[in-house]
């Protein structure tokens, strides 16, 4: 069973980010977030507990839960996610090849999935406490066409891909190929999945290329608001058959988000932080 205490310094009213409030989403930030009741601050911070009393008990949950960093561990996660004068986090370059790719020194790590997955709605999520970077979200299918960067400070970067699939760059994978095979700096990858309708045809594909290049990546889940539990856990376990059985470079555990919600939204901050050696985690695994 997941559990969750809250500290004494982790109360509602104390000051976690140094943040005007004002165009800043509710529940952005755990100061708002641990104020809401128990059962949803469980479901908000670890996304798999409100799933696991519908899961069958002969199914394995160790592999939903490798990493479970505390709450101690979010909050430092979180203040990276806060800009400030000494700590900038701003908009860098967008490139549509690798030699107009800035030559970055800190880590990177980068956000591919298939238009309309919600991958440009998830880095506004993870970037909700700095309300004045622009990070451009479309209804429309396919509105990603270049590689754009943001610089979180010093400590890392992130990298919103152009999507694949339906509307894609035609040069896609003239684009990502070589950016993944060469960009020294780049510690992690994350391959965006719809909950809602699992994995498809073109995310095996791409689920193929990171395998290709031996690089580490992690699934992301998203939009685990838009569907019943039955059809997410569904479309979870056939995830989880093809990284248990078809992988070897990806991390077993898949993370879930919903931008919509900020599910899961402060466990990948915090996954962010660990990978780039931006924080020491306490533990990074259920007790």
């Amino acid at each position: 069973m997941f559990c969750l205490r809250l500290s004494p310094w982790l109360q509602p009213g104390t000051q976690l980010c140094s943040v005007s409030w004002r165009g800043v989403h509710k529940l952005a930030s755990l100061q708002k977030a641990t104020a809401l009741p128990h059962k949803k601050v469980q479901s908000l911070l670890y996304p798999f507990s409100a799933l696991e009393a519908y899961l069958d008990r002969s199914v394995d949950r160790t592999q939903f839960q490798l990493f479970h960093p505390s709450l101690e561990d979010m909050v430092k996660a979180e203040k990276l996610f806060c800009s400030s004068p000494s700590h900038k986090i701003d908009y860098c370059i967008s490139a549509e090849r690798m030699d107009h790719v800035p030559a970055l020194k800190a880590p990177e790590v980068c956000f591919i999935g298939r238009s309309n997955v919600g991958k440009s709605s998830l880095i506004k999520g993870l970037f909700s406490l700095t309300p004045e970077l622009e990070v451009r979200v479309s209804k429309t299918p396919g509105h990603t066409k270049k590689m754009n960067f943001f610089r979180v400070g010093k400590a890392f970067t992130v990298v919103d891909m152009p999507g694949y699939g339906h509307r894609a760059p035609t040069d896609f994978v003239d684009m990502v190929e070589p950016y993944l095979h060469t960009r020294k700096n780049l510690v992690r990858t994350f391959l965006l999945v719809d909950g809602a309708i699992g994995l498809q045809k073109a995310d095996m594909i791409a689920l193929e290329m990171c395998e290709e290049m031996r690089r580490p990546y992690v699934m992301v889940v998203t939009k685990i608001d838009k569907c019943g539990y039955g059809t997410l856990l569904t479309n979870l376990l056939d995830l989880q058959d093809v990284v248990k059985t078809q992988t070897t470079s990806c991390f077993p555990q898949p993370l879930l988000v919903s931008s919509l919600q900020f599910w899961g939204i402060y466990l990948l901050r915090c996954f962010i932080a660990h990978v780039t050696g931006s924080i020491k985690l306490t533990d990074t695994s259920q007790s």
